[in-house]
């Protein structure tokens, strides 16, 4: 007999009649009101908990291979299964870099072997992300990579990005780029506006993303390359895009949700916590964001996780290591949006579902015949982000020891119970 589990009593979003799963060898049987004689090996009562589908993020550092200070593939995925995901896009800032088809496959088989969720390599798509000798795509894709991206680094110069691109272009390759001009980005971490000048920080000027984001845009408008635009900070940026789209250019876009919930005023502080790449930026560009999240223009959140020790983030604004431990949080954050009534639900879970799978090829949704990736969430209760509710390495949470909406029950993926109640 095959193994099977039951979900009794849940709900889907925006209905109100319970209804059962069932599940046998990893992927959805049957979806409906009377399964509850179904045999099955194990039973969750779900009665009270809504279903979702498995979250996909296109961008988190697992920080393996490394030296596992900040993280490996093990803990950071389970703190992604701890925040709903079940698909999760390893970023290639690894030590060594994934630019080879040795570390694509170390990088899976970890995986395979230590987490209990899907974890797909993003090649680099320079060699040591150095932004000038191309790596071998082709060879990386053969290995595993379902994408390519030189992570948080520029390329060298514009004629090495049309070269990428017409490479990616010849042989069907997503390339998934952040765009930043570093010339204009020079040394600054905040952004270059009000409380940058009121506290003498270093300022990232808002052209040093849309200059690039034109430059890309045009480019890959003559290659044909399938760009996807990672981690968007600025308005003018999401009106760059949906002009793209409306010309033709094959471009998609995601921007990370601490993006949709801050700004530059998370800085007066000097909190280091807010020290991200791109920076945090006005309040005119966080509305921009959210209606491009709203309007489709920007297809997915990401979490852009980034786990540090404790050091990384202790010490001076500016030397401090950029980035925010966000995975297990993402989906609370969307749904403090969602109650101030900046965000519907509907955006929010299509940006963490089918919005961000589509750009990578997978399918996430409840239907049967589809793979058990799920999540069972009560949307009602509350919890906090602290030492010990976070499975995280990295402890720089975004909202620390404060109330957060939505907690999560129980995470499936491929019909095993990868996270259950504490």
């Amino acid at each position: 007999m095959s193994k099977t589990l039951r979900i009794d009593g849940a709900r889907l979003p925006g209905q109100e009649s319970p209804l059962s799963v069932l599940v046998s060898d990893g992927r959805i049987k049957a979806v409906g009101a009377e399964l509850t004689g179904a045999e099955a090996v194990q039973v969750i009562d779900a009665a009270g908990l809504t279903l979702m589908p498995g979250f996909v993020d296109l961008c988190c550092n697992l920080r393996e291979p490394g030296n596992g200070q900040k993280g490996n593939i093990a803990s950071e995925t389970r703190a992604a299964a701890r925040g709903g995901y079940t698909t999760v896009c390893a970023s290639p800032d690894t030590s060594p870099v994934n630019d080879s088809g040795a570390v694509t496959h170390l990088v899976r088989d970890v995986a395979r072997a230590r987490s209990g969720i899907r974890v797909l390599p993003i090649g680099a798509a320079t060699r040591g992300l150095s932004g000038e000798l191309l790596s071998d795509m082709v060879g990386l894709k053969a290995a595993g990579c379902v994408a390519f991206s030189n992570g948080s680094r520029a390329m060298a110069n514009a004629r090495i990005l049309r070269r990428c691109m017409a490479y990616a272009r010849t042989f069907d390759l997503t390339l998934m780029l952040q765009p930043l001009n570093q010339a204009l980005a020079a040394d600054g971490y905040a952004h270059d506006g009000r409380v940058a000048a009121r506290l003498g920080l270093l300022g990232v000027p808002e052209v040093a993303e849309t200059a690039a984001v034109m430059e890309m845009l045009l480019l890959a408008e003559e290659t044909g390359v399938r760009l996807h635009l990672g981690q968007l900070s600025c308005g003018r940026s999401v009106a760059m895009v949906a002009e793209a789209r409306a010309r033709g250019v094959t471009v998609s876009a995601d921007v990370a949700m601490h993006q949709l919930l801050f700004t530059e005023e998370a800085l007066s502080g000097f909190d280091s916590r807010y020290h991200v790449v791109p920076p945090l930026r006005s309040e005119a560009d966080r509305k921009a964001l959210l209606e491009g999240v709203e309007s489709g223009v920007i297809d997915a959140i990401v979490s852009q996780h980034q786990p540090h020790d404790s050091a990384a983030k202790q010490a001076p604004l500016g030397v401090t290591e950029p980035g925010l431990s966000t995975v297990e949080s993402v989906f609370s954050m969307g749904l403090t949006l969602v109650r101030r009534g900046e965000l519907s639900f509907a955006a929010l879970t299509r940006a963490l579902t089918t919005g961000p799978a589509s750009i990578i090829g997978q399918r996430s949704e409840i239907a049967e015949g589809a793979e058990a990736s799920l999540g069972l969430w009560d949307l009602n209760g509350e919890w906090r982000a602290r030492p010990d509710t976070i499975r995280s390495v990295g402890q720089h949470v975004p909202v620390p020891n404060e109330p957060l909406p939505g907690v999560l029950r129980w995470t499936i993926h491929g019909g095993e119970v990868v996270c259950r109640p504490d």
